[in-house]
């Protein structure tokens, strides 16, 4: 059967499943069924399925593809069991060797996926996958391609020396003899034996100096000479040699695979109360959210640069770290993530600066458990991997966090799969090493340091994030990888914030939970948090309610927030300090000379002409309570305090300049989408596909071949009575014949059915082009009826 009319022969049903399993396949919609199946066969599209594919189906592909001609299902179950470890398939015992019910599975699911079609008793692989895969099952290629490249007269000495007496060319009557080697290699010396031993597993290439030096039976004198001159190994370079698949599977038994799983293999590690894990993973998920909160609060206020060449600073990022009272991983995680989900973006002048966006006030509005989830989502699908942020690059450049290089494509993939695999074991931490040789039987193909690295950061920025708890996936974590209601699942388990906080006579609050979010915003600009855990602890200071003070708020204003947000009576002392700062606040005013200071306290103006640390600022005293200084007024405010005393900076009409504004926003753009799963596809886009390449299909089905026109003269009449006919043939939808000038003046003869006319032009479709065309009127000769 051939591989297109299989697919032509599939249901409805059976062309989604196709679809929604590979959805490049229709990435555009191809015309028709015929397309589909040429696009199936392509080998990017066969690299990009089988990469999916499990170690056993896998093994199911490569034990067919070292079959040349189809291969019944029975067949099939031989060649498998015999490769089975254990006889034992998800904890049922069956007879040793058993492949069912994993051999119909699948084949089930191969089947699906267009990479094996026909009946059970003659299957086959579909188009392009044998080129594809590489070295199927570790077997170098068979004799007759192993042997190529090799001169005639070589091979016909070897096939000489391994099959005296048989007819044929050098090359067949060496693969003949290759097809049994059983007499060939008991001829070879055990070291000679123990090369192909070496080979048998695979790889089944390796290196020998020369190895296209011309030896003999007779003349072998090393091993390796042995096996060069029976054909028992191929040369296919000057240093290269591979061992032929015929002589690979007679080594290994007529087994095609060692060791092969049927079922995954069995996580190990640590086991977990499901309520202990969901409840540790909340408490993350909840110090996340609000890590993020906090950096961006920061960064309204006191946003770092961003460098020449894109991405935050090393220095701005252990400063944030800092602040945060994160390790600098995590905070990289943190920063990563919010600008991921569209909360933090460059913007704020010609160099640039990182500021929040926009959507950062929209996302602060909303719901602890919403709010995590959009940043867990955003974790989940981005492909930027905020665990290289440290590390350098290939020119052994530093990467940065935020910067473009930190982008991996495979990112959102190996978080996927590794998740998946914790979803797999309920209640389990398993460790990294058992994580790692699961993924190795469900991905074989994909592989390499970067996959093993991508799995480490996964787990550990799983914990961080909140999707795992104590090594366990958490109930709203399981939620969010299957695309659950995880808000749902987690609001119950997030502590509820408190709205008061207990002012204490050493000048600290405590906060016996979680604030409100304003609150916290209100605190983390009236204090200067001191320390943090289960209770977080806030010290006032001079400096930090200056800061409040200069970012617009009144003496009267942050007592009274205090004593409204205190379960305690607010301390004297705490109250005299914001007074004491507040009735200094502001009096002495700086403008633009170049600066200048004034004062309705001359005394004052006084003691700071008296300052020698005033001396740099080139003071000159205009009037009894005005100072001009050279000094820029920023520069002048920042010595004023510095000296101990608390200016404010003012306009030219006379008005205070709040200096430090609450916050500072960038315009953003969108956070991008999650991008869909590469094994899945909307169920509604693929029912609309197939129903494209049916329709597509029938009419590609229907077209009619072309047909020769009539011999003889071609029609010729006068005008008027050719489009007069022309006419009755579209009334009537008949056919009929016409003589037609081409570019160049030649006379031609087409069989047509005329469609419409218009404009000077006829429309019709040509039956000798097979081909819908349009004819100006003026170059048709005439029409005759057929």
């Amino acid at each position: 059967m051939e591989f297109t009319e299989w697919i032509r022969g599939r249901t409805d049903e059976q062309l989604r499943a196709l679809v929604s399993a590979r959805p490049e396949l229709i990435t555009p919609v191809p015309a028709h069924l015929e397309g589909l199946a040429s696009r199936a066969a392509s080998p990017s599209a066969i690299g990009r399925v089988l990469d999916r594919l499990d170690r056993f189906t896998l093994a199911v592909v490569e034990t067919l593809a070292v079959r040349d001609e189809p291969t019944s299902k029975d067949a099939l179950h031989d060649l498998v069991g015999r490769a089975l470890a254990s006889g034992e398939l998800a904890g049922a015992k069956s007879g040793p060797g058993d492949p069912e019910p994993a051999l119909s599975t699948a084949l089930g699911r191969l089947r699906d996926l267009a990479l094996v079609y026909g009946p059970d008793d003659a299957l086959e692989l579909g188009p392009g996958v044998r080129k594809v895969l590489d070295d199927p099952a570790g077997l170098g290629p068979r004799a007759a391609d192993a042997f190529r490249h090799h001169a005639p007269e070589q091979l016909d000495e070897m096939a000489d020396d391994v099959a005296p007496g048989t007819a044929g060319s050098g090359k067949e009557r060496l693969a003949a003899a290759l097809s049994e080697p059983g007499a060939l290699i008991g001829a070879v010396s055990p070291e000679a034996r123990g090369a192909l031993d070496q080979l048998v597993w695979g790889p089944p290439t390796g290196r020998v100096p020369n190895a296209r030096r011309e030896v003999r039976v007779a003349s072998a004198r090393s091993p390796i000479e042995e096996l060069l001159a029976r054909g028992l190994l191929a040369a296919t370079g000057e240093e290269s040699v591979t061992l032929p698949r015929e002589v690979g599977l007679f080594l290994r038994g007529g087994r095609v695979h060692r060791d092969l799983l049927a079922v995954p293999p069995a996580l190990h590690g640590a086991t977990r109360d499901p309520s202990l894990a969901d409840r540790t993973a909340a408490g993350q998920a909840f110090s996340f959210v609000r890590a993020v909160e906090e950096l961006c609060e920061r960064w309204s206020a006191e946003p770092p640069g961003v460098l020449r060449t894109g991405g935050l600073g090393v220095r701005d990022l252990k400063r944030a770290a800092g602040e945060l009272d994160l390790p600098e991983w995590v905070t990289a995680l943190v920063v990563e993530v919010a600008h991921a989900a569209g909360l933090i973006a460059s913007g704020g002048g010609v160099d640039g600066e990182w500021l929040p966006t926009s959507g950062y006030d929209l996302w602060r509005v909303r719901s602890t458990a919403d709010r995590w989830t959009t940043l867990a989502a955003t974790w989940l699908h981005m492909d930027r991997v905020p665990g290289l942020v440290g590390e350098r690059d290939d020119r052994d450049r530093p990467l940065n966090a935020l910067h473009t290089d930190l982008r991996r494509s495979s990112a959102p993939g190996v978080r996927a799969a590794t998740l998946g695999v914790l979803a797999a074991a309920p209640g389990l931490a398993p460790d990294r090493d058992s994580v790692l040789e699961r993924l190795t039987w469900e991905q074989p193909r994909r592989r390499g340091p970067l996959r093993e690295q991508l799995v480490d950061f996964t787990l550990r920025e799983a914990e961080q994030v909140g999707v795992t708890g104590l090594g366990a996936l958490s109930g709203h974590g399981r939620a969010l990888v299957e695309g659950g209601a995880a808000a749902e699942a987690l609001a119950p388990l997030l502590p509820e914030p408190v709205d008061h906080v207990l002012l204490q006579a050493d000048l600290t609050a405590v906060a016996p939970g979680p604030l409100t979010s304003e609150l916290n915003r209100w605190m983390t600009l009236t204090a200067d948090v001191e320390s943090k855990g289960g209770a977080t602890v806030y010290r006032f200071s001079e400096s930090s309610i200056r800061r409040a003070l200069d970012a617009g708020h009144g003496g009267e204003e942050l007592v009274s927030m205090l004593a409204r947000h205190s379960a305690t009576p607010v301390p004297q002392a705490l109250s005299y300090l914001v007074t004491d700062v507040a009735r200094r606040h502001g009096r002495i005013r700086v403008g633009t000379a170049s600066a200048y200071i004034r004062c309705d306290d001359p005394a004052l103006l006084d003691q700071i002409t008296a300052d020698r640390r005033s001396a740099a600022l080139r003071l000159r005293r205009l009037a009894p309570t005005v100072i001009a200084s050279r000094s820029s007024r920023a520069a002048l405010v920042d010595s004023l305090r510095a000296m101990g005393y608390a200016p404010v900076a003012e306009s030219l009409d006379g008005d205070v300049i709040i200096s430090q504004l609450e916050s500072r926003r960038t315009e953003g753009v969108a956070p991008a989408r999650a991008v869909a799963s590469p094994n899945g596809l909307d169920p509604e886009v693929a029912a609309a596909a197939v129903r494209a390449l049916r329709a597509g299909d029938a009419a590609h089905l229907a077209r009619r071949e072309p047909v020769d026109a009539p011999g003889g003269q071609v029609p010729r009449g006068p005008a008027t009575a050719t489009i007069s006919a022309l006419q009755e043939a579209i009334k009537q939808g008949v056919r009929v014949w016409i003589g037609y000038l081409d570019s160049q003046g030649n006379a031609t003869s087409r069989i047509l059915e005329p469609a419409r006319m218009e404009g000077g032009y006829l429309t019709a479709y040509d039956e000798t082009r097979a081909a819908v065309h349009r004819f100006a009127l003026h170059r048709i000769t005439g029409v005759a009826g057929l």
